[in-house]
C-alpha cells in the first residue's frame, strides 16, 4: 500500500474534532457517570455550573445543572447525528417529538428552518454505573435545503448493519453508508432533505473496531471527489497500521478515498483500537456559523437570531428545560404523537410539516 494513502494527520485535542466538508462538527463523548440515586431523580451527585467541559474529569455535566447534558437550545441550517455506543440519551424537541435511545441506536435530526431540542443523559441505572460513549456529528445542508421543514429519524441498534470478519477480530458498525453491507441488506434511510439522502454524495459514518491481529480492508469510495477522514479515538498502546504506516496517538487521519486501505493491528498489541470514519462529497459552499446556527452568510445568521427571538421556533412544550423521561421507561421514539420501540423492528422517521 503506497504511503500516499495517508494525506494528512492531526492530533485530537479536547473538544470538537476537525471535520471534512460536508461535516461541520464532531465530538466523541466518553463519560463515566456513576450509579444513579435512589428516588428516581436520575441526577448526578454534584450540580453542574452550566459550563462543565473539563476533559480531565471522569465525567462532565456539560450545560446541565442537575442532570448532565444539553438542555433545550435551537438549531438552524444543518443536521445532527447522534451515534451511540453505550449509555442513554433523552431527546425532546419543540415539535413535540421525543425519545430515549442509546446502546447502539442512531438519532438523525434535520434542523432545517429551525427547531429547539434538548439532549440529556439521565442516570437511569441505580445498580450499576451509567457510562456513556457516543458521537455527536453535525452534517451540513446546502443552501437550497437550509430552510426545509425539520425532520427526525431513529435507527434502532437492531436495524443498524454490522460486519464481523471471519476471525472475529475486525468489525464495522455502519451507522450510515453503503459499505460493509451483506448482500440484500439495505441501509437505513435518513430524512429526505439530508445531503446523505442522495447516494451520489456517498456519505458514510462508520464505527470500526480492530482487536489484536485484526485486519480490515477499507474499500475505496463508491464515488469520486469525496472527503474521507478516520478518527483514532481508542487504543494507543501500540501502533495501528493504516496503509502500512504506523499511527499511535489520538489522531484525525485524512486518507485517499480513491484507493483501498488496509487497517491492521499487530498481534502484539495489548488492546483493541476504535475508529470513526466520516466520508462524503463536499457541499463546497460558504459556511457562516455562529453558535447553534449554520448558514451561508452573516446576514442569514442575523436573520436566524431575529427569527428565534420572535418565534422561539415554535416554543418549548415540555415542563423543564432539562426534560427527561421516567426512570423506568425503556428506549422509545415519539414521532407525531405515536410511540415506537426497538422491538418494533423498524426505523422510525417523520417528515414534519
Amino acid at each position: 500500500m503506497p504511503s500516499s494513502a495517508i494525506l494528512r494527520t492531526r492530533a485530537i485535542e479536547a473538544g470538537p474534532m476537525p471535520t471534512p466538508d460536508p461535516f461541520l462538527f464532531c465530538v466523541y463523548h466518553k463519560d463515566a457517570y456513576p450509579e444513579g440515586p435512589v428516588g428516581k431523580s436520575m441526577e448526578a451527585p454534584y450540580p453542574g455550573n452550566g459550563q462543565d467541559f473539563d476533559p480531565r474529569a471522569p465525567y462532565r455535566m456539560y450545560h446541565g445543572r442537575k442532570i448532565p447534558g444539553f438542555p433545550q437550545h435551537p438549531h438552524r441550517g444543518f443536521e445532527t447525528i447522534t451515534a451511540t455506543i453505550e449509555g442513554i440519551v433523552d431527546h425532546a424537541d419543540s415539535l413535540g417529538n421525543a425519545g430515549r435511545y442509546g446502546e447502539g441506536d442512531v438519532q438523525w435530526m434535520t434542523a432545517g428552518k429551525g427547531v429547539v431540542h434538548g439532549e440529556m443523559f439521565p442516570l437511569v441505572n441505580i445498580d450499576k454505573p451509567n457510562h456513556t460513549r457516543f458521537f455527536q456529528i453535525w452534517l451540513n445542508l446546502p443552501k437550497k435545503d437550509k430552510m426545509v421543514e425539520p425532520s427526525f429519524a431513529m435507527f434502532w441498534a437492531n436495524n443498524v448493519p454490522k460486519f464481523v470478519s471471519e476471525d472475529g477480530k475486525a468489525n464495522v458498525t455502519s451507522w450510515f453508508g453503503n459499505y460493509f453491507l451483506d448482500p440484500g441488506t439495505k441501509q437505513n434511510i435518513p430524512p429526505s432533505n439530508s445531503w446523505a439522502s442522495d447516494p451520489s454524495n456517498d456519505v458514510a459514518v462508520l464505527h470500526i473496531i480492530l482487536q489484536p491481529g485484526g485486519k480490515l480492508v477499507l474499500p475505496k469510495a463508491n464515488e469520486e471527489g469525496v472527503n474521507r477522514s478516520l478518527y483514532l479515538v481508542e487504543g494507543f498502546d501500540f501502533s495501528v497500521l493504516i496503509g502500512g504506516e504506523p499511527v499511535q496517538d489520538k489522531m484525525v487521519i485524512d486518507v485517499d478515498p480513491s484507493v483501498d486501505i488496509e487497517l491492521y493491528l499487530p498481534e502484539s498489541s495489548n488492546n483493541g483500537v476504535e475508529f470513526l470514519m466520516l466520508q462524503g462529497k463536499p457541499i463546497s459552499e460558504p459556511v457562516a456559523q455562529h453558535g447553534p446556527f449554520v448558514m451561508n452568510t452573516r446576514a442569514e445568521i442575523n436573520q436566524a437570531f431575529d427569527d428565534y427571538d420572535k418565534t422561539q421556533f415554535g416554543g418549548w412544550p415540555w415542563p423543564s428545560d432539562e426534560h427527561v423521561f421516567p426512570q423506568e421507561k425503556g428506549r422509545f421514539a415519539l414521532l407525531d404523537g405515536k410511540e415506537t420501540f426497538p422491538e418494533d423492528d423498524g426505523t422510525c422517521s417523520l417528515e414534519d410539516s
